[in-house]
């Protein structure tokens, strides 16, 4: 019974980091397009803070926690190459995430110079991500 409610506190803590990884490049985008409005560029700042570090860090640290008591709990599963897959998939959405905070001191200290659209292209990274690892838990294809 614990494994079920490890499960979906993974799984509730994944769209919640996942929440972040897609709306934080978003509030990028607004940020970077809108520079020459100062007023709206410190409401975006304090947006982007707050969703980082009350949001993207916490539901992070849920996830990667609870994926390791589940895996704990089904040992099992590390004999199957989907959960390496995965695993690997994880490790580079983890990097995703530290590369946003580098953006996002950037930000804080105005001296981003990327673009609204290399941050629209720039979203689309969980989304890939976000694809394969529902393939790889739902399908196991090795």
């Amino acid at each position: 019974m614990a494994y079920l409610y490890v499960k979906i506190f993974h799984i509730v803590a994944f769209v919640s980091w996942m929440a972040m990884l897609f709306y934080l490049p978003r509030l990028f985008v607004y940020h970077a397009e809108h520079l020459d409005n100062a007023g709206f560029v410190e409401v975006v700042k304090i947006q982007e803070e707050k969703l980082f570090n009350f949001i993207g860090y916490p539901a992070l640290f849920c996830t990667l926690l609870s994926g390791v008591w589940l895996i704990i709990l089904e040992p099992s599963w590390l004999s199957g190459g989907w959960l390496h897959a995965k695993i690997l998939i994880v490790l580079l959405l983890v990097a995703y995430h530290y590369s946003l905070y580098r953006f996002l001191v950037a930000f804080r200290e105005n001296r981003c110079l990327k673009s609204g659209k290399f941050f629209r292209a720039y979203n689309e990274v969980p989304t890939l991500a976000i694809i394969f690892i529902a393939i790889l838990v739902i399908i196991k294809p090795f």
